[in-house]
């Protein structure tokens, strides 16, 4: 039996991450939320992760500069960007770092599902999955 795809959430707001929350879960996939994107990176589950869904606008490190730090690193995780107040500068940037998609909030369910089948697809081709 395969394990459910764990879906993190890194988002300040903790309305906006408890909905993500319930959403994803409600989607059938396993989330664990983090407030920060430093407790993001710090954490010793950052591997296990099959998806990441960041926002943009957060305190001390945006979710634009954890997309970074992971690339430098060497870390690859299918990551989902989500923002308040969507640029063009940031969707490029997002998607220079390997963002699969770049979400406007408020966004719909389907919207996010459709993006977090793309990035677990992208996440299995990359793991040499079929």
């Amino acid at each position: 039996m395969l394990d459910r795809p764990v879906i993190a959430i890194v988002e300040d707001d903790r309305s906006v991450r408890e909905s993500i929350v319930n959403l994803v879960t409600a989607m059938g996939f396993d989330a664990e939320s983090f407030e920060h994107a430093s407790d993001f990176l710090q954490s010793d589950r950052v591997a296990a992760m099959s998806c990441l869904i960041a926002d943009v606008r957060m305190p001390g490190m945006t979710g634009l500069e954890m997309l970074d730090r992971l690339l430098a690193s060497g870390r690859s995780i299918p990551s989902i960007v989500i923002t308040a107040f969507p640029r063009d500068r940031d969707r490029r940037r997002a998607m220079q770092a390997g963002a699969i998609c770049y979400l406007a909030k408020p966004f719909t369910d389907n919207e996010l599902l459709k993006c977090l089948r793309c990035a677990l697809s992208a996440g299995h081709r990359s793991r040499g999955r079929s």
